[in-house]
């Protein structure tokens, strides 16, 4: 069957050739055939001869005198039909290699392309067609009541799962949409438990929940009781396959979340204290963690080994953070842009930008600076109290965007900062712009309780090369418990303890002169709202979230303490009042890509002060 098969092939192959391959000049067949007879005589004439030769010699057997006969019609037949096929089958190009005259090297392999990702996909999907507003409100929508406090929060990419990490060693897995859909209301005990006394507010939907145990081995090989460990951070999988949660003894523990939620998978051990903070990769093939040793230490998920350690002056970690990578194109109301690059530059660029927010000058017109003495950064509503008259005469009026005066550090536009802090024992030195501008964008940031942060180049390895800290001045109170990029990863916003946040510009302009990160403006908040907790920044790089002990603020980064188009400062409060919580510490926030919702939990984090037992979901509403 497979003979019949091939001979069909061949015969199909043959009958598909072209007419203009069959038609042979019948004068080259001519000659041909003329060559053939003529080499088909001269061989008949040898064989007589030597059949001749033979009879002379006195014979040879009949096998012998058969083999030497020769059919000339047989011969020229195969001969034609042999340069028949020839001729009709496509000719074979000459290989560059071996058939070709002239050496031709052979093509390299192209790399190959391979498609995205399931992930990659489900996140293009999710960020495509958005447009950002000019501004958002935000309210809280659904309430969340918790036994204690929760210190960490985490959630997928598209937040269908959201999990909440709580000192009762306990992690909690509930549908955020089940929740905000659906019709299931809190009830008297629970709106009295969460401080929700008027309007009516939704309640959580939970899907599953397990425990935070670490198994230990006794000294003869058997199991010992596992205790409940407080969860002081998590980490979600973009598509909530797993989980990683950091407790207060150190450990760190990979759980499933999608798939038979709560499988403890690994356990790994690398610091000696409470973990702070975590953050994943962008490949999500590794992580960074903070710890309250001080260190910071980077992980291989493929291995569960750390890889790196991230080691300065042993001050305390509050928060560890990769630069984002500003890599989706969204719409908005000027045109095609990224994220935040209607009023910044990337992270590299030569090209002056047309507004420069450091200058905070616009049309040639700079902002009226207050002359005072005593500058807004002195006065600390912690400590320092306002005149019995409350006339505010001799007390810094409140200016929410003030940036401290005296001898010391310069801006672009020349304004002085004051004196620099004293740096702390085994500390990096400030960034240099010759230091800074051997830098990566591919930058690790890490905050420290004394209020230092540090900014690192992941791709140097040298010991004590490629880190700074950023400037800070003298009078900033050494406590900070948040600090976080801008979506599009050239600022970084830092909560400090006088309720103050300020803003850094790091992007690297190529200029020797403004080539370091520097303070851009200081937002501060009303003497009475207390320590910043909680930063976090909405994905269009303008605007920002901050928690206080009374509450939590919207700020426009971009527009907050600059001019308007006739070089007027605008006057009232530049910031919006999101309802939820009051009264207690925010310990973690976190907004969807989409800015579509908002998510808030309340602990001390370790540390003394008040807390709420509530974890709240706030919509984001876009304003047009």
């Amino acid at each position: 069957m497979a003979s019949e098969s091939e001979e069909d092939y061949d015969d199909l192959d043959f009958d598909n050739a072209s007419e203009g391959e069959e038609d042979i000049d019948e004068d080259i067949l001519d000659a041909l055939e003329g060559d053939l007879a003529a080499a088909v005589a001269e061989e008949a004439s040898e064989a007589d001869e030597d059949t001749d030769t033979d009879t002379s010699d006195g014979g040879s057997d009949d096998d012998d005198a058969d083999d030497g006969d020769t059919h000339p019609h047989k011969d020229l037949e195969r001969v034609l039909t042999q340069t028949l096929q020839e001729a009709a089958l496509p000719s074979k190009p000459p290989s560059p290699v071996t058939e070709s005259p002239v050496s031709v090297e052979a093509p390299q392999p192209q790399a190959e392309n391979r498609p995205p990702s399931p992930a990659q996909l489900r996140r293009l999907k999710i960020l495509s067609g958005i447009r950002w507003p000019r501004s958002f409100t935000v309210e809280a929508i659904c309430a969340i009541p918790h036994p204690c406090a929760t210190h960490a929060l985490a959630s997928s990419l598209c937040m269908t799962h959201l999990i909440t990490g709580s000192d009762d060693g306990y992690i909690r897995d509930y549908d955020l949409f089940a929740a905000v859909n659906g019709k299931v209301f809190l009830t008297a005990p629970q709106r009295q438990h969460c401080g929700v006394i008027e309007g009516i507010m939704k309640a959580g939907q939970i899907r599953c929940w397990w425990e935070n145990a670490i198994p230990t081995m006794n000294p003869d090989g058997t199991v010992a009781d596992t205790t409940l460990e407080p969860v002081y951070s998590l980490a979600m999988h973009s598509d909530a396959l797993w989980a990683l949660a950091g407790s207060d003894q150190g450990h760190i523990s990979l759980f499933t979340v999608r798939h038979s939620p709560g499988r403890l998978c690994y356990v790994m051990n690398g610091h000696k204290g409470p973990v702070s903070s975590l953050a994943l990769q962008h490949d999500e093939k590794g992580f960074f963690s903070a710890g309250w040793d001080g260190e910071a230490l980077h992980w291989d998920l493929n291995t569960g080994q750390s890889v790196r350690r991230f080691s300065a002056h042993g001050a305390q970690l509050a928060v560890v953070a990769v630069r984002p990578l500003n890599t989706t194109t969204v719409q908005s109301q000027w045109g095609s842009v990224m994220p935040g690059s209607e009023f910044t530059v990337p992270m590299r660029g030569d090209q002056p930008n047309t507004y420069d927010p450091s200058s905070q000058q616009a049309n040639g017109r700079a902002p009226k600076q207050e002359d005072d003495a005593r500058s807004d950064t002195s006065y600390d509503p912690l400590f320092d109290e306002p005149d019995a008259d409350g006339t505010g005469d001799t007390k810094p009026s409140y200016n929410p965007f003030s940036n401290p005066a005296g001898p010391g550090h310069q801006q672009q536009n020349g304004q002085n900062l004051g004196r620099g802090a004293i740096a702390p024992k085994g500390a990096p030195p400030i960034l240099d712009p010759s230091t800074y501008a051997s830098f990566s964008p591919d930058l690790l940031m890490t905050a420290h309780v004394d209020g230092q942060v540090i900014l690192w180049d992941r791709r140097v390895q040298t010991p004590g090369k490629g880190v700074g800290r950023l400037w800070m001045s003298e009078k900033t109170p050494p406590w900070c418990m948040s600090a976080c990029w801008s979506a599009d990863g050239s600022q970084i916003y830092v909560g400090r303890r006088n309720g103050a946040v300020e803003i850094y510009d790091v992007r690297q302009t190529g200029s020797s002169a403004y080539g370091t990160p520097r303070i851009w403006k200081t937002l501060r908040n009303p003497a009475s709202s207390g320590v910043v907790s909680c930063v976090v920044a909405f994905p269009d790089s303008r605007h920002l979230a901050c928690a206080s002990t009374d509450n939590i603020r919207l700020w426009n980064v971009a527009e907050a303490g600059e001019p308007d188009s006739q070089g007027k400062m605008k006057s009232g409060v530049q910031f919006k009042i999101i309802p939820g919580h009051h009264g207690g510490f925010v310990s973690q926030m976190l907004v969807d890509p989409a800015a579509r919702f908002l998510v808030s939990a309340s602990s001390n984090r370790g540390w003394h002060g008040e807390y709420t037992k509530t974890v709240f979901v706030h919509e984001i509403k876009h304003l047009w």
